[in-house]
């Protein structure tokens, strides 16, 4: 094992803050083991002990409350859910191909994983606080502190109260079997399905119900999507321009757009020609489901649909197979995904890149070669 019980082959991108995505083998599964689930940081992780920690809940709400982790386990229902995270960064480096983005981490297909979460429903906890009529968000506080802010800051974020009602947000405190371990967020993290892996903060001791969303450095200036022309600038998106404070600049993230990728067979192997299985996974995001997937292996000039596993829900990822004729030669395999909507992926990153490299779900593209 190397740092944080993490396998030796993770791609780390960085060490501290710890930000590390699994190899593609590990994203077969129906879940990602724990070993390769992939960790993506802002700070220092926090070391918190579990009988001193305390969840706070205020704001606009009728009953503050102070609950330990004894109070949530015996106060409200224990509910298991599981929920595929997907960071706002993933596939990044199909943007850096097009254009660099200095300072960003290069994610690749692999800053996605899947779990079967257990915890309360943060619709309960909301619940007995009693959200007030001019609620309109809940912002989640946390301890580790990041310096990406500047200042620095602890993390932080919010999702609309209206999201936060969904029988789908947890509040956990185990990961597929085994109590949250401390780089995935003990003793308590929040888990917002269908929405970017950034709004599901990790170490978290307060929940706040706003008017509006949270002023935290990561809800307001990161995580949002720039305009092409934009630099990213020194303190974070629109921190480089004139006249702004990068408060209300771009679109703040927060579903998941439609997404998907190859795993197998990877770019750059060398194949023989003939019957081969491509397999891959595939994300609607938000509440949609995957409906569809398109698989090429002549660059897009003719299509196959691939077989697609069922929803098991919609927080979920997608698996899908087919076997295709593999030309000899370079070959470029192609997939593209539909959503329960209708709506597909765009072609080409070329005109999805931006300052911070969010949300790439352009058509997945790998390259082989064949004898």
């Amino acid at each position: 094992m190397s740092l944080w019980d993490k396998r030796d082959d993770m791609v780390v991108h960085e060490r501290e803050p710890f930000n590390a995505e699994p190899p593609p083998a590990a994203l077969a599964g129906r879940t990602t083991p724990l070993d390769t689930f992939y960790s993506r940081n802002h700070g220092e992780i926090p070391d918190i002990d579990p009988a001193a920690w305390r969840l706070t809940v205020d704001g606009l709400v009728e009953q503050p409350l102070e609950l330990s982790l004894a109070e949530l386990r015996e106060r409200f229902e224990e509910v298991e859910a599981a929920v595929t995270l997907q960071c706002a960064g993933n596939r990044r480096a199909g943007l850096i191909e097009v254009r660099d983005i200095p300072g960003e981490d290069p994610w690749g297909p692999g800053a996605t994983s899947t779990a079967r979460w257990c915890g309360v429903r943060l619709a309960d906890v909301l619940a007995e606080a009693g959200p007030l009529p001019d609620a309109e968000h809940i912002a989640f506080g946390a301890p580790d502190v990041s310096r990406l802010a500047e200042p620095a800051q602890p993390y932080g974020g919010s999702i609309t109260l209206a999201k936060a009602r969904g029988a789908e947000v947890l509040l956990a405190w185990g990961m597929s079997g085994a109590p949250l371990s401390r780089v995935h967020g003990a003793p308590l993290r929040v888990v917002v399905p269908g929405w970017i892996g950034a709004r599901s903060v990790k170490w978290l001791t307060r929940l706040t119900a706003r008017r509006e969303p949270s002023d935290n450095f990561f809800q307001t200036s990161a995580y949002r999507l720039l305009p092409a022309g934009d630099g990213p600038g020194p303190g974070g998106p629109g921190q480089d321009r004139p006249g702004t404070d990068g408060h209300a600049d771009g679109i703040p993230l927060g579903p998941i757009a439609l997404n998907c990728d190859v795993l197998s067979p990877r770019g750059g192997r060398r194949l023989p020609s003939g019957p081969t299985e491509i397999i891959g996974y595939a994300l609607a995001g938000d509440d949609r489901t995957v409906a569809r997937v398109d698989v090429s292996v002549d660059g897009g000039r003719h299509w196959v649909q691939a077989d697609v596993d069922t929803a098991e829900s919609p927080w979920v990822w997608q698996h899908w197979r087919t076997t295709a004729d593999l030309p000899a030669g370079e070959v470029e395999i192609t997939a593209r995904a539909w959503d329960s909507t209708g709506a597909a992926q765009p072609e080409s990153p070329v005109h999805l890149w931006n300052p911070k490299g969010y949300a790439n779900n352009s058509w997945a593209r790998v390259h082989v070669t064949c004898e």
